[in-house]
């Protein structure tokens, strides 16, 4: 599988991008909870969204199709792993209606670009198969 020349990599990807903010927007709401959540719900989400990121950038790094797609996999698992832990906040009254929608759309934006990468490795992959 071909990776982009440019020394940014894995930053490059619109995914990545995204599920960055997304990982960010998280660590601030986590600070909001009671302490009581601190290694409870606050925990499970921020691994949850820095699995996103981290995933992608792992699976980016390996350089084949298979171990890409898997870590892509991963990264598309704990995005709707996050949207599960999003919807506890909003039952504990964490968060509100319009919070909870926004970032949920939020994650599903990260979603579709993941989808989106996976479908070009699909792609590239049939495409090279062709040419052998």
């Amino acid at each position: 599988m071909e990776q982009p020349s440019s020394n940014r990599g894995f930053k490059e990807l619109n995914c990545w991008k995204e599920g960055r903010n997304l990982r960010m927007q998280i660590s601030e709401l986590v600070k909001t909870f009671p302490s009581e959540e601190k290694y409870l719900l606050s925990n499970q989400m921020t691994r949850a969204s820095r699995s996103v990121t981290a995933n992608k950038a792992e699976g980016y790094g390996r350089y084949t199709y298979t171990d890409t797609r898997r870590f892509f996999i991963q990264a598309r698992g704990s995005a709707t792993e996050l949207i599960d832990h999003l919807s506890v906040a909003l039952d504990e009254k964490y968060i509100n209606d319009e919070f909870y929608t926004s970032v949920e759309k939020q994650c599903e934006t990260v979603l579709k670009l993941i989808n989106g990468y996976m479908a070009y490795l699909d792609k590239t992959k049939k495409e090279q198969q062709k040419t052998t």
